[in-house]
């Protein structure tokens, strides 16, 4: 399968500007459209797309004053948290305290870098994408520590301990199970891994089921969700941010824009869950008929779609309970599904 053009040559092709100016600006302007993209996703998913699902699971009546289908709301809660007195606590640890809402938010941005979101969208295919993208989130957890110090608040440093806690719990899960899908691909490079998923697995009834990952691995398919759960804090493990118990966890002490930047981070995370979820087990942006891009786009909503379930459907655990079922459970579960891909892959001679 023959590569896509970086999405960064193609604008540099079509603006015929060479040199390093040209590759400068057509890699910014890359970027800029990718992060437009994912901002808008995340605008509609937070304040309108939330409030809406939940609201379905729940029987209840959402947003649906202002504008069609109460689409203004995304302006309008937009204007009223910017808008929002910037308050910031006393004896808050200022570099930390204005920092740690960057980091969170940018590291979500910064790994959709490599993320191949079909028709040519993708700035970057290193050889290494898929340790690029863990290391590039696992950020997020640096972010939401610094975020619960800073604040000099009780409630927030709990919050922060224990988003750190959890991330470290399921992130070696998720990376190993991530690495049951690497031994079937023979590769760290995000579209050779997409590319794998394109072959035939097998037809029944004249419809043909293509090779996914989700497919060929249903038991690896299902350790990636719910550590995936557990990273982008969706029940059953929003316990870092439990309003029942620590108020709002390791952004309590937020407002304003830093709140906002909080939030967006939160859902831009959610996304790139469900990307990295699509990539490795869904065929990336492969589907008939429609164009890549849609197919991509269809697929991290249907993620989000979950996770907004599992927040209006699932109860939470105790923090206690969710580190015994990341170490004890998963991390077992995900180190027995990869050593088995690997006996069923040398006993096939694959």
């Amino acid at each position: 399968m023959a590569t896509a053009t970086p999405l960064p040559d193609t604008i540099q092709d079509i603006l015929g500007i060479g040199g390093f100016a040209g590759e400068l600006l057509s890699m910014l302007l890359g970027a800029a459209l990718v992060g437009t993209i994912m901002l808008t996703m995340t605008a509609f998913a937070g304040p309108w797309a939330k409030r809406k699902i939940t609201a379905a699971f729940t029987d209840r009546i959402s947003v649906n004053r202002i504008g069609p289908m109460g689409l203004g709301t995304i302006i309008v809660d937009a204007v009223r948290l910017l808008s929002k007195e910037l308050i910031i606590p006393e004896g808050a640890d200022r570099p930390a305290y204005d920092i740690a809402p960057v980091v969170l938010a940018g590291s979500a941005l910064l790994a959709f870098a490599v993320i191949p979101m079909g028709n040519g969208i993708h700035l970057a295919d290193p050889e290494t994408g898929l340790v690029f993208v863990f290391a590039i989130a696992s950020i997020a957890s640096l972010g939401l520590l610094m975020g619960g110090y800073a604040s000099n608040n009780k409630y927030s440093l709990l919050g922060g301990l224990r988003a750190v806690a959890q991330n470290i719990a399921y992130e070696i899960p998720l990376v190993v199970t991530a690495a049951s899908v690497v031994l079937f691909t023979g590769s760290l490079q995000m579209s050779e891994i997409v590319a794998a998923q394109t072959v035939e697995l097998v037809t029944i009834a004249g419809i043909r089921i293509p090779a996914w990952f989700a497919f060929v691995n249903p038991f690896a398919f299902v350790l990636f969700m719910i550590a995936n759960l557990a990273e982008v804090g969706r029940n059953p493990f929003d316990t870092p941010e439990a309003p029942t118990e620590i108020v709002g966890g390791y952004q309590t002490e937020y407002s304003s824009v830093y709140f906002v930047l909080f939030y967006l981070g939160e859902f831009v995370h959610i996304f790139l869950g469900g990307a990295i979820i699509a990539t490795l087990f869904l065929g990336g942006p492969a589907g008939p008929f429609l164009p890549g891009f849609v197919w991509f786009t269809i697929k991290i909503w249907a993620v989000f779609l979950f996770t907004q379930w599992c927040r209006s459907a699932v109860p939470r655990v105790r923090i206690d309970q969710i580190i015994e079922i990341g170490w004890k459970g998963l991390l077992v579960l995900s180190f027995a599904n990869l050593l088995l891909t690997a006996v069923i892959l040398g006993v096939l001679g694959l």
